[in-house]
């Protein structure tokens, strides 16, 4: 790898490290080239969210995502010199080449980040998971040209339907844990229809529930919808190679250890943001590189219960 390459990896990984703890856990599980690569994602996507997600007027920001999806292109066709003045570029465009990645994922995820610019709102489940599936599922599916299938792995032809699904999950769960933030922010995701069903259409702009609702019940309601997603998704994990599995295993099982501290206190995530301590994420990434969930996952695919 040409010194230019690796220092672009190296800015990545950086970018990684600093802005993506839950993340970061979990590619750290991989060899060296796919952490790489996988930081490389990263760091164009957190580059697009913080467009979104950034104080600019919507009509720059519209004109910048439009910007870096002209880059994706240029990455996509190949354009990108690795002496190139961008290192996101220069290593996305490196990673693109020795991986088969779906780049079209990164085109999903501008067009979701537009959607935020835009302030759109969902009235259904399926008008939500159409923006998860851009914003997150692309994601997953990004990933899963990073980890490729093991040889002979049954079912292969639904991994990628699978590392969708899983994305899907961790993208509620993030909803959920930022319902108070995303308000502060002018932004609703939960569905219109769920938001009503429970009493909380006046939102969530102050640390206690909205007056006369039921939100645990609301929080429930979709700690439900999480959860079987991630069980879904979870099929994923037998499909992929032991370090592939252990990454997506961290990831995942830190994801649903939020959603059971959610669960156990659903007005914790309107007085703050819901984090787990060091310790048990280093508790989760020993469970993912054992392999025990996917073993798990395994004999219960076995016994159609997965």
């Amino acid at each position: 790898m040409s010194p230019p390459v690796q220092a672009a990896y190296s800015y990545c990984e950086a970018v990684t490290g600093q802005q993506a703890r839950n993340f970061a856990y979990g590619i750290r599980l991989l060899p060296y080239e796919k952490r790489q690569a996988m930081s490389a994602l990263y760091a164009f996507s957190r580059r697009v969210d913080d467009i979104g997600d950034g104080e600019l007027d919507a009509g720059t920001k519209r004109t910048r995502l439009e910007s870096t999806r002209e880059l994706l292109d240029r990455v996509r066709h190949g354009k990108v010199e690795e002496d190139d003045t961008d290192p996101v570029a220069v290593a996305l465009a490196d990673a693109a080449r020795r991986f088969p990645l779906p780049l079209g994922g990164l085109d999903e995820l501008i067009d979701g980040v537009l959607m935020d610019v835009r302030g759109a709102t969902y009235e259904t489940w399926d008008d939500l998971k159409a923006y998860c599936r851009c914003v997150a599922g692309a994601i997953g599916r990004l990933s899963l040209g990073v980890f490729g299938t093991a040889p002979g792995a049954r079912g292969a032809e639904r991994a990628a339907e699978y590392a969708d699904t899983l994305g899907l999950a961790l993208q509620l769960t993030n909803i959920l844990r930022d319902v108070r933030e995303d308000a502060g922010n002018g932004r609703t995701y939960l569905p219109a229809d769920d938001l009503a069903k429970f009493g909380c259409s006046a939102g969530f702009h102050r640390t206690t529930p909205p007056p006369g609702s039921d939100f645990a019940g609301l929080v429930h309601f979709e700690v439900r919808r999480a959860r079987a997603l991630f069980a879904e998704g979870y099929r994923l994990l037998p499909m992929l190679d032991r370090r592939s599995g252990a990454c997506v295993a961290a990831m995942a099982g830190i994801y649903r250890r939020l959603l059971d501290r959610i669960e156990r206190d659903p007005e914790a995530v309107l007085r703050g943001r819901v984090s787990l301590p060091g310790h048990e994420k280093a508790y989760v990434a020993v469970r993912g590189l054992s392999g025990l969930d996917a073993r798990h996952i395994s004999r219960l695919t076995a016994r159609g219960r997965a």
